[in-house]
C-alpha cells in the first residue's frame, strides 16, 4: 500500500476538555478528517518556542518529516506581531508561544517550497510572515464574518480558480479580522460581496501554496468545491516525494 503523504497541523492550544479532564492540544476533526478523505495523513505537531521565540533551524528540521504543512484556523494573532501600536478590545485568545510557531513554520514552509494550505487564522499568519497587516476588528455583530456562509468571488486564471473549478463559491466563514494590506508578493485571488480579502496568492512561491480566509473543512465533506482544496494540498504533498 503506497504511503499516505503527511501532511503537518500545527496544534491548537485548549484549556479543557471532557473527555481528556484537563487543558489539552486539539485541531478540529473536521480539518484532519478533510485532510484524511483527500488522501493525507493528518499529524498533529506540538508548539514549541518557549517565551514566544521559536528556533528557525528547529522549525525546519521539524518540518522536514512532512510532505506538506496545513495553517488551520484559531485564536488571534497578537496585533505587535504585524507591527500594530495597539489591541483592539475584541482581540481574542492571543498565545505567545502558538504566535511565534505558527510564523516560523510559515516561514520555512515558504522557503522551503514545502506544500502549504494556510486557513483562516492561517492565511494570517502568512502575511504577517512577509510584511502584510490586519484590520484587528470588523465592526461587531452584523458587520464580521462569524457564523456566516456567503458567496465569495474567485479571480479568473488564478490558481485558486483552477484547483476549486468554479468563479464563485459558497464559503463558511468564521473570523472579525481580515486582511489589511497584503504581504509581499501576495496577491488577492478572491472577495467577498463586501470586499472582504477572501484568497491569497504568492508570486514565484518555491511550491504548491494556497491561503483561503474561509474555514473549507465546515463543508468539505458534502461539497466537492470544498474538498478540492484538501486533495490539492495532498496532491502537491505526494508529487513533492
Amino acid at each position: 500500500m503506497t504511503r499516505r503523504p503527511l501532511i503537518a497541523v500545527p496544534t491548537r492550544f485548549s484549556a479543557s476538555t471532557s473527555a481528556l479532564r484537563y487543558a489539552a492540544e486539539v485541531n478540529a476533526r473536521a480539518l484532519v478528517e478533510a485532510v484524511w478523505r483527500a488522501g493525507g495523513e493528518p499529524v498533529g505537531i506540538h508548539p514549541h518556542a518557549p517565551g514566544g521565540v521559536a528556533d528557525p533551524a528547529e522549525a525546519a528540521s521539524r518540518l522536514a518529516s512532512f510532505d506538506g504543512l496545513l495553517l488551520p484556523g484559531g485564536g488571534d494573532l497578537a496585533p505587535h506581531r504585524y507591527g500594530a501600536s495597539h489591541t483592539h478590545e475584541e482581540v481574542y485568545d492571543v498565545d505567545d508561544e502558538q504566535d511565534a510557531f505558527d510564523l516560523e513554520l510559515a516561514r520555512q514552509a515558504l522557503a522551503s517550497g514545502l506544500p502549504l494550505l494556510a486557513v483562516c487564522r492561517g492565511l494570517q499568519v502568512v502575511n504577517t510572515v512577509l510584511g502584510g497587516t490586519l484590520h484587528q476588528d470588523m465592526g461587531g455583530p452584523g458587520r464580521d464574518h462569524r457564523h456566516v456562509v456567503h458567496p465569495v468571488s474567485v479571480s479568473a486564471g488564478s490558481g485558486l480558480a483552477r484547483t476549486l473549478g468554479v468563479d464563485k463559491t459558497e464559503a463558511s466563514c468564521f473570523h472579525h479580522q481580515h486582511v489589511d494590506r497584503p504581504g509581499q508578493g501576495l496577491t488577492v485571488t478572491a472577495r467577498a460581496a463586501d470586499g472582504t480579502v477572501e484568497a491569497l496568492e504568492l508570486t514565484g512561491s518555491e511550491g504548491w501554496f494556497l491561503a483561503v480566509q474561509w474555514h473549507p473543512e465546515d463543508t468539505a465533506s458534502t461539497d466537492p468545491v470544498q474538498n478540492r482544496l484538501f486533495a490539492a494540498l495532498v496532491g502537491a504533498a505526494r508529487g513533492g516525494r
